[in-house]
């Protein structure tokens, strides 16, 4: 039983090897069958890679329409020109077509005389803009305060307090200031409380003028 069965196993190995004896052989002639024609297949490769290759994209860069629309507007109205279909026009000599430039010049310059003159017009003529606004004259400025001066003639210097509260820390805050008043007659004294009232400049410093004198020194 035990040499039965041992010569099974070997008819199985043979019989297996004799299977890839065959595969291999067959897989040799493949080989030697794709050497012996290497040319056609690259042929039908190529022409397989132009069925499959695409159309250029118009709007891809160096294509035909991106120079179109990097040309100049005068070179776009040239090709648009060029490109033009309509009926054949008759030949014409030099003199025709020099004739023919001259009235549309002719004509393009009376459009020109036209347009700058109705501009000149216009802005000649006056504008309807808002009225202004009428502003009374407001009352003058009245200040009341101290002579300290009387050297110069015709002219007094006047002290002026001004006490303020403050509108943050509410602080009577007081200040002072000079200012030059025109007296014609010099008739205040140092030490008069005085009226002065603004006026039109008087000279180089001089903007108010002696009012009246409220009180005289003593």
């Amino acid at each position: 039983m035990a040499d039965e069965e041992n010569k099974d196993q070997v008819d199985e190995v043979e019989e297996q090897v004799s299977d890839d004896d065959v595969d291999t052989a067959e897989a040799a002639d493949d080989a030697d069958a794709r050497e012996a024609a290497p040319e056609e297949a690259p042929a039908e490769d190529a022409g397989s890679a132009e069925a499959e290759q695409p159309d250029a994209d118009p709007s891809a860069p160096g294509s035909d329409a991106e120079e179109e629309e990097a040309l100049s507007p005068k070179e776009e109205r040239k090709l648009a020109r060029s490109r033009a279909t309509g009926p054949a026009q008759p030949q014409r000599g030099a003199d025709e077509r020099a004739t023919e430039r001259a009235q549309v010049r002719g004509r393009a310059a009376a459009d020109r005389r036209r347009y700058r003159q109705g501009r000149r017009s216009r802005r000649g003529e006056p504008r309807q803009g808002t009225a202004p606004a009428e502003r009374p004259p407001g009352p003058k400025k009245v200040r009341l305060g101290q002579v300290v001066s009387t050297k110069a003639d015709k002219t007094i210097t006047v002290k002026i307090e001004v006490a303020r509260r403050h509108p943050t820390y509410e602080k009577v805050v007081r200040r002072s200031a000079t200012l030059h008043a025109h007296d014609a007659g010099n008739e205040a004294q140092e030490g008069d409380t005085v009226r002065v009232v603004e006026t039109r400049p008087l000279s180089k410093t001089k903007r108010w003028r002696l009012l009246e004198i409220v009180e005289r020194v003593r």
